[in-house]
């Protein structure tokens, strides 16, 4: 099979007229996504990946996906897959393209929808969902995926193998559990920003009626608003389990200060207390804050920074994100260091797609390396879902796991369509409006 086309479309949403999505960094996102299509010359397949992004900006990734193209067009997945972790390094390794970088931004954004694009035209072909692809693959073909550069001084590849060989004891009983249970859930959805008190109690009761025992509020806009938005939740969660978001907002000092206070709430977590490049950061808050937990991962930008991390003991929790890593090679690398390092790993997804996208990577990381669902649960976001082929599903707080071939970020053409920026009937009407 040869890949002989790349498309790629600007596609927003426009979120922020009711403000979902909000938080203390980003006030009024619209939601979006530089979406990828692989052609091939099998009419019947095609591959599709995205990178989420926000609103203006977009138009940069394309522009680096289009950039991307004359490494991908022409070649046989055959070829890719024989080499994946060749192929991902050709893809970030460009001796011109690389500049840009290196391993990180748009170009590494634009790297992962194509990426990703490439993974779920093999699990289409394969007739599998990506999870079960992953799972199913012997333990030489994922560390032959990887690219061990600059982290093996953590994770040798024969270190990745036997943590590996090692999970596959168990695996078939435990895909019967997680196709039987479904994968534990949180959700963000109650807890935006922009939210008005009333909006957010509202939401919360009806998380809880819906199963969930875990729910995320935004923190980072004014401190007094925050103790009373983080009163009013607990008050209504109880016992359950309540995490927090300041969404890189802070400094060290401020993430310390403003923590000591919202300590008061039982907080599982603080997610992104500063900023994703801050190694010793993060570290000198975790101490500072325990037993809080510190998470964080959504915007780190490769496996190096991942693996600093770890080394640092900076972080309790990884939040992979699978198009802010480079697609699914770099993700395989990154669970695989949260395996060694004993630190559970707990996707960050909402956005255009990313709960599509990471229920997959989620199911392998319980198959395949940590073999546990202790301290795990995925984000859950509920937006945006509609516009998808395959929507991810959760009830009673929960992942249902996908059964459906390939990675499940296919978009609906009239989907496409209507939100193309900025000639979608969505936007057009917009501006008519506002004219």
């Amino acid at each position: 099979m040869r890949i002989t086309g790349l498309t790629v479309a600007d596609v927003r949403f426009p979120t922020s007229r009711a403000l979902d999505g909000s938080d203390a960094m980003h006030r009024s996102p619209d939601y979006s996504a530089a979406y990828v299509v692989l052609a091939t010359d099998d009419p019947e397949l095609s591959g599709h990946g995205l990178a989420f992004t926000n609103g203006r900006g977009t138009e940069v990734c394309v522009a680096g996906v289009r950039a991307l193209e004359p490494l991908v067009v022409g070649r046989t997945l055959e070829g890719i897959t024989g080499d994946m972790a060749g192929f991902w390094r050709s893809l970030v390794s460009d001796d011109q393209l690389r500049w840009l970088g290196p391993e990180k931004g748009v170009m590494h954004l634009a790297t992962a929808a194509v990426v990703n694009a490439v993974w779920d035209l093999w699990a289409k072909q394969s007739r599998l969902p990506l999870w079960q692809l992953l799972a199913h693959l012997p333990p030489e073909e994922i560390v032959a995926a990887i690219d061990f550069r600059y982290i093996e001084d953590a994770l040798s590849p024969d270190e990745a193998l036997d943590l590996l060989r090692a999970a596959r004891t168990g695996r078939e009983a435990r895909e019967l559990q997680i196709v039987a249970d479904g994968y534990p859930a949180y959700t963000t959805s109650a807890g935006w920003l922009g939210y008005d008190d009333e909006k957010v109690v509202a939401l919360v009761r009806e998380a809880l009626a819906d199963g969930f025992q875990h729910v995320k509020m935004k923190v980072g806009g004014d401190l007094a608003s925050d103790v009373r938005r983080a009163a009013l939740i607990r008050a209504e969660l109880g016992d359950g389990v309540l995490m927090m978001d300041a969404n890189q907002v802070w400094n060290v000092d401020e993430a310390v200060a403003a923590m000591r206070v919202l300590g008061e709430f039982d907080p599982w977590w603080i997610e992104e207390p500063t900023s994703p490049d801050d190694v010793l950061g993060h570290a000198r808050i975790r101490q500072a804050i325990a037993p809080i937990r510190v998470a964080t991962g959504e915007h780190v930008q490769n496996r190096i920074v991942f693996k600093q991390l770890l080394q640092s003991e900076a972080i309790d929790v990884v939040q992979i994100d699978a198009c802010r890593l480079g697609g699914v090679n770099e993700v395989l690398a990154v669970l695989l260091l949260a395996r060694k390092f004993g630190v559970p790993v707990c996707p960050h997804a909402g956005g255009v797609g990313l709960c599509e996208y990471v229920q997959h990577l989620a199911v392998f990381d319980y198959l395949s390396v940590s073999c546990s669902l202790e301290n795990r649960v995925v984000e859950w976001v509920d937006h945006l879902h509609e516009h998808f082929r395959y929507p991810a599903v959760v009830e009673h707080g929960r992942y249902r796991v996908p059964r459906d071939a390939g990675y499940s970020i296919e978009m609906l053409p009239p989907s496409l369509a209507e939100y193309a920026f900025p000639d979608g009937h969505a936007w057009t009407v917009a501006e008519a409006a506002l004219a």
